[in-house]
């Protein structure tokens, strides 16, 4: 299709095409938020799965104004919210949804949000994406350091994106990209911006994150990264497992050393269970690259995500096994950093430091497991890289909280 019918098939979509892939921006500065759908059949693309992508706001209470896009791949729907951060508010296939119910139920708009709240913990009142960026000056729970208040897991997750833009390849498999800019800039502080890619392909069962943090200031940085991805039913239930390549792992306090036998299991709802969160030092391949698995009790259903070691080196398992009124939820979370405050994770090596005009590139895939022959492939590949290896199991947390 020639540029020309392209743009007037789509008519005010804003829209650039060139030889080898479909652009269009879908807000920036000067394209404000206006409901519209680009669809497999208008680019007169013919696939077995046909595909289409929506912006849509929404509107009423403490989500007035935030963008949503839906991307439809012909067998996932996954949405995302530009208004927050890029985070992915959910995915599905058919009835099986990746994500959780949290108490939170509206898509909260940053705007309503103040995150030095509740004693540093504000991020919990929009808190209830699959996929929640957590960064990147900081990541971890609230406290001081160097004489600031770090709210909890950093700002991201709230910071609008500036620019949205979608890109589908013009020729098979038709890879669909939504890209987002953030920016995390404050005088004297910090100027960050992360480049967001969401990236999928029609009929396909998985979606991928590659997201590029650039210090854009003239003097190194600390950053810190974290993908909280969260998952409940049907995958998380009494006897649900999760399996990685363990180097070591450790309890996160005093509460979580009680469970430390039953670390890999989870228990059903539980009335004032709370959480119990462990701090996971993975092996990977020659690569770098790592798998992780959450599967039902039965093994005939789970999700996996994948990371590369050598980008986010660590990883926090948070068991959130409460009420499912309180939400009812595991968090798989590759990350540069566990979920310490950051003043505790300088002695751990957990603060890396970006280099003025440096780039740092943070790569997380993540599949469904629909069915017992894939839950059994993505565990035969945990114990491949695991290769005989042993687990290091610390029986003590890497942080004594008592003492501070």
């Amino acid at each position: 299709m020639t540029p020309l019918k392209l743009l007037v098939a789509l008519g005010a979509f804003s829209a650039a095409s060139h030889a080898m892939a479909w652009d269009y921006v879908l807000l920036d500065a000067n394209t404000p938020a206006k409901n519209r759908t680009i669809t497999s059949e208008q680019l007169g693309v013919k696939t077995a799965k046909p595909f289409s992508v929506t912006l849509r706001t929404l509107h009423g209470g403490r989500q007035e104004g935030v963008s949503i896009v839906d991307i439809d791949n012909g067998t996932m729907k996954l949405s995302v919210v530009p208004t927050r951060g890029m985070n992915v508010l959910q995915a599905s296939v058919g009835d099986v949804r990746m994500g959780w119910d949290s108490p939170v139920k509206d898509v909260v708009n940053p705007a309503f949000i103040e995150l030095n709240g509740r004693g540093g913990l504000g991020w919990l009142e929009g808190f209830n994406e699959l996929v929640t960026r957590c960064g990147y000056e900081w990541v971890g729970h609230p406290g001081m350091d160097n004489g600031e208040l770090l709210t909890l897991h950093g700002r991201a997750a709230n910071i609008p994106a500036s620019t949205v833009t979608l890109h589908i390849d013009e020729k098979p498999p038709y890879a669909i990209t939504l890209r987002g800019e953030l920016k995390e800039q404050a005088f004297k502080k910090v100027d960050f911006s992360v480049a967001t890619e969401l990236v999928t392909e029609p009929g396909s069962a998985s979606f991928a994150l590659n997201d590029t943090l650039t210090n854009n200031g003239d003097y190194a940085k600390e950053y810190q990264a974290l993908y909280h991805s969260n998952f409940s039913t049907p995958f998380l239930e009494q006897g649900a497992k999760f399996a990685a390549p363990v180097k070591q792992v450790s309890p996160f306090n005093d509460k979580a050393k009680g469970d430390l036998p039953d670390w890999q299991t989870y228990r059903g709802p539980t009335k004032d269970y709370d959480e119990t969160v462990y701090n996971v030092v993975p092996y990977a391949d020659a690569k770098g690259d790592t798998l992780t698995v959450l599967h039902n009790k039965a093994g005939s259903l789970g999700v996996s995500v994948g990371f590369n070691t050598e980008q986010l080196p660590v990883f926090s398992l948070w068991k959130n096994t409460d009420t499912q009124g309180q939400g009812y939820v595991t968090g798989l979370e590759p990350g540069t950093s566990f979920s310490y405050n950051r003043r505790y994770q300088r002695p751990l090596n957990l603060v890396p430091t970006i280099a003025p005009k440096q780039h740092k590139q943070f790569q997380i895939s993540y599949s469904l497991l629909a069915d017992k022959a894939a839950v059994d492939n993505a565990l035969k590949r945990v114990t491949e890289i695991q290769a005989g290896r042993d687990t290091e199991v610390r029986q003590a947390p890497l942080v004594d909280l008592t003492e501070h």
